[in-house]
């Protein structure tokens, strides 16, 4: 089973997502700008796909642009800034079992079988 982490108003999320729906694969969507990751299942999420945090902030967003370029923060620092303002994570967030994936571009999603 496959869980996509979704925000349904990003074009790369919604390719994502259709991609999931072709390959005929069982999975749940979770809006999660609606229900929020807690910081224990962001951790999960950050390790299962075996990247920092900074690594899931999108740097071309205004928000970024503004409050955080150039700034040095540490893992748990990017942790909370990603909690704290959603949008900045890339997404769709593709987890099956003890791997997880950026579904950008959505073949990436092919990693998980």
């Amino acid at each position: 089973m496959m869980t996509i982490y979704h925000n349904p108003k990003c074009r790369k999320s919604r390719e994502g997502l259709e991609y999931l729906k072709r390959t005929e694969q069982e999975f749940t969507v979770v809006e999660y700008l609606k229900s929020p990751f807690t910081r224990e299942q962001f951790r999960e999420i950050l390790m299962k796909l075996n990247r920092a945090p900074f690594d899931l902030v999108r740097t071309q967003e205004d928000l970024y642009k503004e409050r955080f370029r150039g700034k040095k923060f540490t893992d748990e620092e990017w942790i909370t800034i990603l909690l704290e303002n959603p949008r900045l994570i890339h997404r769709p967030i593709i987890v099956k079992g003890y791997k997880a994936v950026v579904g950008q571009p959505p073949e990436e999603i092919e990693k998980l079988h």
